[in-house]
């Protein structure tokens, strides 16, 4: 069982399973250890690590540390600050002792940030999740038992990120090489869900259980034969029949082991479920699939198709907006408009061409104009060229979007570039 504490509440005895904040701004080599030493207190409460997730399984919980306090006062350092809410939380929702004053001192994450300073922290968790979920689906396909609960602080960082800036990590988590996207899809749909739940007004407790749900949703692909997993082209009959089975194997995983909560377990089971009846496993239809489950199916399918593939190019976001809303029977259609409004309808890196004759990328969408976004425009229609690339916020321009472009049919093949301010990562 995992726990969230202030780093005023560590104890010798307890067992940090990770820290908050950026993954490399810390004072250890390692990030899960068990406290031995008041000298590791005095590093940590020094360092800019506001909170600390701990394993109270593998070392002592806060309850049993209180014995401990003469010995943590005598390892504090003289100008501590009072201690915070401690809060403990679960799958299933949040508990923990009564919470206490938060020191007026105590400096909190940012609630806004720029595209381009978001961009940096997110390929940060990209990088992250990417390792975390290929480490599960590895000891799950060596048949070891698998923690959801482990995954938590992954959970909450994308959720911090997404709090800050809901296009940096949605939009990065699509750049996935062929062979590493099972396990970039994860991160992707984890970060959608949370985007999803933040636009559909969940509390930041169940903001989190959508993320798990989504970074967990696809576990059961580690038991497919990698020959089909892996396949760079389309599969049989067969084949496809072997990979609708995902969804079951993932959820007697998670069923075994014992800490996803009903609401993850569900996702699991039910993503590729549609509301006219037509979906695997079990053909449910509207109501009878959970919200989150039908959050789940959209959030999946989005990055499916906007990811490249094995055997096809990922389409555009934009394009991929409008084909999924001519799906019908496919999608809960509010909760699909509640998706498209976290996104905006020209989502982050979409080509689109403007009433001036000029050729633009989308690198911001505005919640409260979703036709307007912030573009870069960087080519002239006109005359064939390239133009001085520049910055353009449609709500205060006289100009607009006219229509949707491919960059296949332009032949470019460098626009990311423009929207990760000339980062362009793959993660694989």
């Amino acid at each position: 069982m995992l726990k969230k504490i202030p780093v005023e509440d560590v104890c010798v005895g307890m067992h940090l399973h990770a820290l908050e904040g950026a993954w490399l701004d810390h004072p250890f080599w390692r990030t899960r250890f068990t406290v031995s030493d008041p000298e590791q207190l005095r590093k940590l409460r020094a360092s800019c690590v506001r909170e600390v997730w701990i394993d109270i399984s593998k070392g002592l919980d806060v309850q049993s540390a209180l014995a401990t306090e003469p010995v943590l006062a005598a390892a504090a350092p003289s100008s501590a600050p009072a201690p915070s809410p401690t809060a403990q939380v679960s799958p299933e929702g949040g508990g923990g002792r009564p919470p206490r004053a938060m020191p007026s001192g105590t400096p909190s994450a940012p609630l806004q940030s720029s595209m381009a300073e978001e961009l940096q922290r997110a390929a940060a968790i990209c990088q992250r999740g990417r390792e975390e979920v290929a480490s599960m689906f590895l000891e799950a396909r060596l048949g070891k038992a698998i923690d959801p609960q482990a995954c938590l602080p992954l959970v909450e960082e994308v959720s911090a990120s997404v709090l800050r800036n809901p296009g940096a990590l949605v939009s990065l988590a699509r750049l996935k090489t062929q062979d590493q996207y099972t396990f970039m899809h994860s991160v992707a749909v984890c970060a959608l869900m949370v985007a999803l739940a933040r636009e559909l007004g969940f509390d930041a407790e169940a903001c989190r259980v959508a993320g798990l749900a989504g970074l967990v949703h696809d576990l059961g692909k580690a038991l497919m034969p990698l020959e089909v997993l892996n396949k760079p082209g389309k599969l049989t009959d067969a084949e496809f029949a072997v990979m609708r089975t995902h969804p079951e194997r993932g959820h007697e995983l998670l069923l075994e082991a014992r800490g996803a909560g009903s609401a993850v377990l569900d996702v699991c089971l039910h993503h590729h479920e549609r509301v006219d009846g037509s979906g695997y496993p079990h053909g449910l239809a509207g109501e009878a699939i959970s919200t989150l489950a039908r959050m789940g199916a959209i959030c999946d399918v989005y990055d499916a198709i906007t990811s490249n593939r094995p055997y096809k190019a990922g389409w555009d976001p934009a394009e991929s907006i409008v084909r999924m809303a001519s799906w019908k029977g496919h999608f809960d259609p509010e909760l699909f408009k509640a998706f498209v409004k976290s996104l905006g309808i020209y989502p982050v890196g979409s080509l689109v061409r403007l009433k001036s004759e000029r050729l633009a990328v989308v690198v911001e969408h505005n919640p409260q104009a979703l036709t307007m976004p912030v573009v870069k425009v960087f080519f002239s229609i006109r005359s064939n060229m390239p133009v001085s690339v520049h910055r353009l916020d449609l709500t205060g321009s006289s100009d607009r979007i006219v229509g949707r472009e491919s960059a296949a049919q332009w032949g470019f093949t460098q626009i990311t570039s423009l929207w990760t301010e000339g980062q362009a990562p793959v993660f694989g």
